[in-house]
């Protein structure tokens, strides 16, 4: 498929080794004949302070890869590197945010201790001085007043933003997002997108989002990578190229969004040998 003159492949673009996966390939299974190969040799670069999207086919093996990236998994082959060191275990400069924002939090914890568990066991770090650092991130997500309030008494909306806030209160330098928003409905999701969006403008993080919407990808990403059918390999990336702040309406309705969104849509719809890289 030729991509439209508007769409631009950042293959020669020089990134910096921020976090870079190196040759990341996944097999699960012993034995060749119960092997399944997820991951087949991808290397990844995510510049410092960029916002990568990750899209591909269902159980193409995007929630994988980015588990390697956190080191909460091993690959089968291959190095991921934060600043030049390898992660063979969940770096204190990275925060996971899983799915499951429910099963996240800890149902017997006041959204306040929940967002303080995140800091609470540093040293020097007393439970007093854990909560005041934690309510400037209740805050900014909107939920000051919800502190003492238990997570069973909050909407899914509410939950997710207490997953954020204790994310952002640990922080991290890399935050890795994996479907975060697609347990929410649509508007509490609008919502969510807009809210990440300013937190990461001023708390300055990279960010690696997973996700199945397209949509979601090209209004949130600087740039979107685009994985195969198993065993996975990137086939390709796009850069989105859409100006800052972006607003829920206006950035949909842009012509460079639309062209986008039809280019990824048109890609991910092809069968699979129409996903291999270099179509």
């Amino acid at each position: 498929m030729a991509e439209s003159s508007r769409i631009h492949s950042t293959k020669a673009k020089k990134l910096s080794s921020h976090l870079r996966l190196e040759n990341i390939s996944k097999s699960f299974g012993v034995g060749s004949a119960a092997e399944t190969r997820a991951i087949d040799d991808i290397t990844l670069q995510v510049e410092e302070g960029e916002f990568l999207a990750v899209v591909g086919p269902s159980g193409c093996g995007k929630s994988t890869l980015l588990q390697i990236a956190a080191g909460l998994i091993a690959p089968t082959a291959g190095t991921v590197r934060l600043d030049g060191q390898a992660i063979t275990e969940p770096p204190p400069s990275m925060v996971y945010l899983f799915q499951q924002y429910g099963k996240s939090l800890f149902p017997w914890r006041t959204v306040i201790d929940n967002v303080a568990f995140a800091v609470e066991h540093r040293d020097g770090m007393t439970r007093t001085a854990a909560k005041d650092h934690s309510r400037r991130f209740l805050e900014m997500v909107g939920l000051a007043d919800f502190a003492d309030r238990y997570p069973r008494q909050l909407s899914g909306g509410m939950q997710q933003r207490v997953a954020i806030a204790r994310a952002l209160s640990a922080e991290p330098r890399v935050l890795l997002m994996d479907e975060p928003f697609s347990s929410v409905d649509a508007l509490t999701r609008l919502e969510l997108h807009a809210l990440v969006q300013d937190l990461r403008a001023k708390q300055r993080f990279t960010a690696v989002l997973v996700t199945h919407d397209v949509d979601e990808a090209v209004f949130l990403a600087d740039r979107v990578v685009v994985m195969s059918q198993r065993p996975s390999k990137l086939v390709r990336t796009f850069s989105t190229d859409l100006p800052r702040p972006r607003d829920s309406l206006t950035t949909r309705e842009d012509p460079r969004f639309l062209q986008l969104r039809h280019e990824l849509l048109e890609l991910l719809l092809k069968k699979h040998d129409g996903m291999n890289p270099g179509v």
